[in-house]
């Protein structure tokens, strides 16, 4: 025996599909750029910290060896304004945004005042809901 379905069934069943599919979509992109951060930061400062206690037991590191290592995690730090705007929408937005050199052509600069009253407790403001966050 087969039951019918009722019309709406399949177009919810698509639609929580279709939520689904892009919530792990963003899950998975996530996922990539936390791993590319964290692992840029282990590569950068592991051989740091590794060579940083080997010093303090057998103190046989050279100098120049441990300034290189140091440098390697320096450069770790510049990397992480380069990695955030690759991977990540929001952060690329924000910048463009507030800094002049990576505004398009077409978006209006910020006023002073716009960023005084969105930074301040003062003017309306929409509720907050976590229907409206989501």
């Amino acid at each position: 025996l087969q039951v019918p379905c009722a019309p709406s069934q399949p177009a919810a069943g698509s639609e929580s599909r279709r939520f689904a599919n892009k919530h792990s979509k963003k899950a998975l992109k996530a996922s990539l750029t936390l791993g590319i951060l964290l692992g840029m930061f282990f590569v950068a400062w592991l051989p740091f910290f590794i060579t940083n206690v080997t010093q303090a037991v057998c103190g046989c590191v050279p100098a120049g060896f441990f300034d290189v290592l140091t440098w390697l995690g320096y450069c770790n730090s510049t990397m992480n304004p380069i990695i955030y705007p690759l991977f990540m929408r929001d952060f690329k937005r924000a910048m463009g945004k507030y800094l002049p050199c990576c505004r398009r052509s077409g978006e209006p600069r910020p006023s002073a005042i716009s960023l005084s009253m969105r930074n301040s407790n003062s003017g309306p403001r929409a509720a907050t809901s976590l229907k409206n966050v989501l």
